[in-house]
């Protein structure tokens, strides 16, 4: 079974939606997430990313009508695997980024889950 197969790991969610936010940060601590580091600006997604250490994120395309390519360039150049979500139907993924798994807005934690297990997470410990 898949219930808390995030036990210990660190998340970032860059949300700028509230309640998608406390939706998406509730799913993962039920998946047992250490920790839940929320940012909802790409100025301070990059702040967070530089100052601690994540095991996986979670990245919206659109942030306020700006678009998150610099946080998903820090991901990669940090080596941490991440999903976008997005409520768009054109996903406006950069060159380099269309391989990455998306999980489609509204989604059910089922639908995490799945998208999750995609990832190669590396062991903790």
């Amino acid at each position: 079974m898949v219930d808390k197969f995030l036990y210990g790991r660190r998340a970032l969610v860059v949300e700028d939606e509230m309640l998608i936010l406390i939706m998406i940060e509730d799913m993962l601590g039920d998946l047992g997430c250490k920790s839940v580091t929320s940012a909802a600006t790409v100025d301070k997604a990059l702040a967070l990313i530089e100052a601690q250490a994540f095991d996986v994120a979670l990245l919206d395309v659109n942030l306020d009508g700006n678009d998150s390519h610099p946080v998903a360039d820090a991901l990669s150049a940090h080596g941490v695997p991440f999903v976008y979500a997005t409520g768009n139907t054109g996903h406006n993924l950069r060159d380099g980024y269309a391989g990455r798994p998306v999980l489609k807005k509204p989604f059910k934690f089922e639908d995490l889950v799945a998208i999750l297990t995609r990832l190669k997470l590396a062991p903790t410990g």
